[in-house]
């Protein structure tokens, strides 16, 4: 009973092609859009027939890039500043012993085009190429329990950060047709400032970098402010 397999029904494609700058939670981004792209095993819409009632999903997936780093017991979440231990099933941190996570995240549609399959995700918080487990549909009079306390994480977080675009990188977003939120995705990534814990304590200027679909973006941090000084398709 103790040894099992999981069979991934489909993967993520997201804009978030590194672990840098995903939001720590779903929806803290509604810009970000994805597809779940169903396996061929599941590449049929008998699986999901009814599913469009829903305006909201769980996806239950695999951290898949830190699976075969192991687990600890206890973690220092990055909600307190990455100083303070809890034990691990007291947060949603990545390193668990059966490297499981959820989201519940938007769904804006269904897709079945060329013989694929796919979902259409808004808010999403997922890696590109996540495997997904399962989907279940959020019902709101179940899963949304207004009573509900969440301890260190009882409030959205929140920061500070402005962000400015320079004029160059501000005409290049314009010139983005395909993506027409492309202005304030970046920037709500950024204000939800992914920079580590450690990093976030020290003075002057400090660089970054990050891919969002196929852009490299940089920018720079001066205190609270975000200045991105550069964009170009990778």
């Amino acid at each position: 009973m103790s040894d099992f397999q999981l069979t991934a029904i489909g993967h993520i494609q997201s804009p978030y092609k590194q672990k840098f700058a995903i939001p720590r939670q779903p929806r803290l981004v509604p810009q970000a859009k994805a597809k779940l792209v169903f396996a061929a095993d599941f590449n049929r819409e008998e699986f999901v027939r009814g599913l469009d009632e829903f305006s909201h999903i769980w996806l239950l997936f695999r951290f898949h890039e830190t699976a075969d780093k192991g687990y600890s017991a206890m973690v220092r979440p990055p909600r307190l500043g990455g100083n303070e231990r809890k034990g691990v099933f007291a947060t949603r941190a990545t390193f668990r012993p059966n490297a499981i996570g959820m989201s519940a995240v938007k769904l804006e549609g269904i897709e079945y085009k060329n013989g694929q399959l796919c979902l259409l995700l808004a808010g999403i918080d997922l890696l590109d190429g996540t495997p997904i487990l399962d989907i279940k549909p959020y019902l709101p009079y179940s899963d949304a329990m207004v009573d509900a306390t969440a301890g260190f994480a009882d409030t959205r977080p929140e920061t500070q950060m402005t962000v400015e675009f320079s004029p160059q990188v501000q005409a290049f977003i314009e010139q983005q047709t395909n993506f027409p939120e492309l202005h304030d995705f970046i920037s709500n990534v950024l204000k939800q400032d992914p920079r580590p814990a450690y990093k976030k304590q020290k003075e002057g200027e400090q660089s970054y970098g990050m891919t969002l679909y196929d852009f490299n973006i940089r920018w720079q941090v001066n205190d609270e402010h975000n200045y991105v000084t550069s964009i170009e398709k990778s």
